[in-house]
């Protein structure tokens, strides 16, 4: 396109006289310093975006959210126009997000689109790092496997080359939660929160024959007669949804109490899970007292003061680390 060009390019295409001339004229506008637009109206948010990574440093590119927006993601189109620099440019004092990046190669950059940008994966894993909380880059990287735009492998490869970043914890449970199902937790995830609910161990994956044939529930506590499913995204593919509302609808009509979770809800929001577990099996805050966690010799156990006979279980671990650096590996 040629609405939106570097000072150099337009003095080679139009010559330096009549650029000057267009310029005094009005005719043409510079809206930042070293950029041409050669129309005198309001730009439009792509010539926006253009002349903003026009202004930048040479080896720049469109990042995060901004790329994955021009590349079809779509639900998330941002404010405000985000650039990744290469590390140690210089900044241009203009209305924009920047970041820095050592990796801006083949790899990472379509190099053979105009205007340069990051690839959509790339974009992905930067938008869900740059993102103020962990449930919104959680959203992000779901929604680019929803919206059938990306696979685990090229995801996985995106993130592999990010280096350390924030959120990178849940932006790989995300990845993995794709694929769907509690088969995507590790076990002593669920595992703890059983224990801490005061639940019996339950059967996993267990099967139930339907007029369909064969299915598998993700957790089922019979003693409660309850089922438990826990989804790793919802709805990614219309077929696998209708399926699993079929497959929900069996075990109600076959007469099983159901609860559903989020992956997400699993592992980050305990507490609520907790609560409606041990409200589904009838009990109280009196009926199990939350478990004091015992430290042993290169083990962990949880033990509760009173209440039902549990299992040991393994803690979780860390949450990823908080904070980031302006520079991306």
């Amino acid at each position: 396109m040629d609405d939106v060009l570097t000072t150099g390019s337009a003095t080679a295409i139009f010559g330096r006289a009549a650029v000057r001339r267009h310029l005094r004229a009005g005719t043409w506008q510079r809206p930042f310093r070293g950029v041409i637009v050669t129309h005198n109206g309001p730009l439009t948010r792509d010539q926006l975006e253009r002349a903003i990574l026009a202004a930048c440093p040479a080896g720049s590119a469109l990042a995060g959210p901004t790329a994955a927006h021009r590349l079809g993601f779509q639900g998330f189109a941002p404010e405000r126009v985000h650039v990744v620099l290469p590390a140690g440019a210089k900044q241009p004092d203009i209305d924009a997000v920047f970041h820095w990046s050592t990796m801006l190669d083949s790899r990472d950059v379509l190099l053979n689109r105009e205007p340069r940008m990051t690839t959509l994966e790339r974009s992905i894993v930067d938008a869900a790092s740059w993102s103020v909380s962990k449930a919104r880059a959680r959203v992000l990287v779901l929604a680019a496997f929803q919206q059938r735009l990306t696979s685990v492998r090229r995801m996985r490869d995106a993130l592999s080359r990010r280096g350390p970043c924030r959120h990178r914890a849940v932006v790989i449970e995300s990845i993995l939660d794709a694929h769907g199902g509690i088969q995507s937790l590790p076990e002593r995830d669920f595992d703890e929160i059983r224990v801490l609910a005061g639940f019996p161990k339950p059967e996993r994956q267990a099967p139930v024959r339907g007029p369909g044939g064969r299915y598998f529930l993700d957790v089922w506590v019979p003693q409660l007669n309850l089922a438990i499913e826990v989804h790793g995204t919802q709805h990614a593919a219309i077929g696998q949804w209708t399926s699993d509302l079929h497959r929900a609808n069996e075990v109600v009509i076959d007469g099983r109490r159901t609860l559903a979770f989020s992956s997400f809800a699993i592992r980050h929001e305990r507490a609520v899970v907790i609560d409606q577990l041990r409200r589904a099996a009838g009990l109280t805050s009196t009926d199990v007292v939350p478990p004091k966690p015992i430290y042993g010799p290169g083990e962990y156990k949880i033990s509760p003061a009173d209440g039902p006979k549990v299992e040991g279980s393994v803690p979780t671990g860390a949450g990823p680390r908080r904070g980031g650096h302006t520079l991306v590996r």
